[in-house]
């Protein structure tokens, strides 16, 4: 029997959660079982189950590659130009998450998080790699011009981060329960309201 290798591992991976990503885009979270994975996929459980011990770890792998998605737009965003500044990043990920086709189901995530031990655990980790993104991107910019912010950058953008990131969950709800909401604005008027 041939060795599998690293790079056939991590196709394979790459495979199931597209095919993952897919189902809970359609049926959500709680709507989406195994089987209906399995099934995307066309492979059998055993190879499912080679690479993720279950539905709660596999939705965690494809919130990761959400974002994922989200620091390869920041970094085109910026084209190697200037840092970008604080309302842009945020509109950046923003913008990124509405053409998600994973974008509703976020939402269910973070509720079953709220509610399930585990589920948070695996949240959480999606959220402090993107809290880190933020943080990051922040400090650039602090960092480049200094005089743009109270204090040290360092501390600015550590503090900062999780306000700037409070603002997505209210475009996210409101994007999916008000019918009259206008996210382009809302995209907008971030940009506007924090710091450039």
């Amino acid at each position: 029997m041939p060795k599998v290798t690293a790079a056939y591992r991590e196709a394979r991976r790459d495979e199931i959660i597209d095919a993952a990503l897919r189902a809970f885009a359609a049926k959500g979270f709680q709507g989406t079982s195994m089987a209906d994975v399995i099934a995307e996929t066309g492979l059998s459980a055993g190879a499912i189950y080679g690479h993720f011990a279950g539905k709660k770890e596999l939705f965690a792998a494809v919130a990761g590659r959400v974002l994922d998605s989200r620091s390869t737009e920041l970094e085109a965003q910026r084209g190697g130009g200037e840092p970008l500044p604080p309302g842009q990043i945020i509109a950046t990920l923003l913008d990124g998450m509405r053409r998600e086709p994973f974008s509703n189901v976020i939402v269910q995530l973070w509720a079953e998080a709220a509610v399930d031990d585990e589920m948070r655990l695996l949240v959480q980790g999606v959220f402090h790699r993107l809290r880190e993104t933020v943080r990051a991107r922040l400090l650039e910019w602090a960092a480049a011009d200094p005089r743009r912010v109270d204090g040290d950058p360092e501390e600015w953008a550590t503090r900062l981060a999780p306000v700037v990131l409070g603002l997505g969950p209210g475009y996210m709800v409101q994007r999916l329960i008000v019918d009259d909401f206008d996210d382009e604005a809302y995209l907008r008027t971030l940009i506007e309201a924090l710091p450039h």
